[in-house]
């Protein structure tokens, strides 16, 4: 469980998650992967269409989809190679010495969930190709990631702003308390200024809460600052973010069931869908 993996494609923000993943193999001083997978469903692998000579067909149009198909995923692997290579080479001008490139051919959950074991940050953008067009639509697979995946995942916008300053989404929940015991375990924000926001009723659990993730937090070689806020949630956060200037939200990511979410709906969702700031998700 040492690599950045970054997960790159034709979207727009390749570039943004190529620049993230620089910064966050700097910071962690950690191997960096750069990874592209083709997706079965665009990029089909080649089939042998032999056994699919009948009635009303015709071998020589058979051989004709079957020479097309494997030019196409010809194409793709070379395309998608060339992507790689301008990765690599973007991080090493960013100060990354060895990256490294990997190309799948497949489901990108699966072939994540294969890697898992050695993720220590997954990296994706916002929008994947597929979605790219579509400004307030997230991308398809990035739900689907989060809830498969137990390793931290930094979701990035299209444009890369180096941080400076990071907000923690507290409510004090198992999940919200091992997302501030994670970061503060890690050198990723290091140097960076905290602050540690709790949406609620300001009362004496609430405070102390706070108190324990100040403490733990300055104990690691954080400043962090406290904000209690009425209001609703997921807008209550992003009105703070904005007011602050933070550069990244962190946040403990799924905390209920899938029953209940059906129901009323989940923050992190909603938060994916609507911000614009890199979100890092913790399990």
């Amino acid at each position: 469980m040492n690599n950045i993996i970054a997960c790159i494609d034709h979207s727009p923000a390749a570039e943004a998650v190529c620049d993230y993943a620089s910064w966050a193999s700097l910071q962690l001083d950690a191997p960096l992967t750069f990874l592209h997978v083709l997706d079965d469903d665009h990029y089909p692998a080649p089939q042998d269409f032999s056994g699919n000579i009948g009635l009303g067909s015709r071998e020589h149009l058979l051989e004709r989809l079957a020479t097309l198909d494997e030019e196409r995923g010809r194409l793709a692997r070379e395309h998608g190679q060339h992507l790689l290579d301008d990765a690599k080479q973007r991080a090493r001008d960013a100060g990354v010495e060895k990256p490294h490139c990997s190309q799948r051919h497949g489901d990108l959950v699966d072939s994540l969930k294969e890697l898992e074991s050695d993720i220590r940050l997954l990296i994706m953008g916002r929008q994947g190709e597929s979605s790219a067009e579509l400004a307030d639509q997230v991308g398809s697979q990035i739900e689907s990631v989060v809830r498969s995946l137990s390793r931290p995942i930094l979701v990035v916008p299209k444009t890369f702003v180096a941080p400076r300053r990071f907000v923690i989404a507290f409510d004090g929940s198992p999940t919200s308390r091992k997302c501030v015991e994670m970061i503060a375990s890690s050198p990723l924000f290091r140097a960076l200024e905290c602050r540690l926001l709790m949406v609620g009723e300001g009362d004496n659990e609430a405070q102390q809460q706070m108190t324990w993730a100040s403490e733990l937090l300055s104990r690691a070689g954080f400043n962090p600052t406290q904000d209690i806020r009425q209001g609703i949630i997921e807008d209550t956060i992003l009105q703070h973010c904005d007011q602050v200037g933070a550069d990244v939200l962190a946040m403990g990511a799924y905390g209920h069931s899938r029953i209940r979410q059906f129901f009323v709906g989940s923050t992190t969702s909603n938060l994916l869908a609507r911000i614009r700031l890199p979100l890092l998700l913790l399990r």
